[in-house]
């Protein structure tokens, strides 16, 4: 079993949305999606991450726009940095994600696209509204659901969970309950983790 801990205002986390869910259909692994926040988690046990931003060095910051260009065009995504609104509030889409429950993914993927390929405000009731349209979704019941308390304290329970269990930004990715993973890079080793899962239950 995998669990995919994820917050839509990560590029790195959309690559591995996109890169993991072939993964998981190859070798037959079920993926519970775990919408979280993850400035709550900088916020909490990563703040080195402002820090990198306030004061970036050139050098990383040249490289990783480049590393995020080659994975990009790996999975064959449009990815750019938004020139518009960057960090995003990403707290009402990923209520969404949480109202919508283990259907979410279509959702899930225009918010990503919108955000990292469009530089759409995903924080915006609008653009929020529209991708609803585009995927088939009550709006209205979407912005109901979205404003449920038990959906607000979830997806901070969400948060807290990731943390307590050793996650420090997203996407934090378990196999199997204990085996933690982070980020679109290693997906090589999950494929490793899932294989030799599978082979002790043989």
């Amino acid at each position: 079993m995998i669990e995919f801990f994820f917050d839509c205002s990560s590029p790195w986390t959309y690559l591995a949305f996109h890169n993991i869910r072939p993964l998981a259909k190859e070798l037959g692994a079920d993926i519970t999606w775990r919408p979280i926040l993850v400035g709550g988690i900088f916020n909490t046990v990563n703040p080195s991450v402002y820090a990198q931003r306030e004061k970036p060095v050139p050098l990383k910051a040249r490289y990783m726009k480049k590393d995020l260009a080659d994975w990009a065009r790996s999975a064959g995504l449009a990815i750019k940095m938004p020139p518009t609104v960057f960090p995003v509030n990403s707290v009402k889409a990923m209520r969404g994600c949480l109202w919508l429950g283990q259907g979410m993914v279509p959702f899930a993927t225009s918010v990503f696209e919108a955000y990292w390929g469009e530089d759409k405000d995903i924080s915006q009731d609008g653009v929020l509204a529209e991708l609803c349209r585009k995927v088939g979704i009550d709006e209205q019941k979407f912005f109901a659901g979205i404003a449920e308390q038990d959906i607000k304290d979830q997806l901070k329970a969400n948060t807290e969970e990731v943390i307590a269990r050793g996650g420090f930004g997203s996407p934090t990715i378990f196999v199997n309950k204990t085996d933690m993973y982070f980020g679109n890079d290693r997906l090589s080793l999950i494929r490793e983790a899932l294989l030799r899962s599978k082979a002790s239950a043989a």
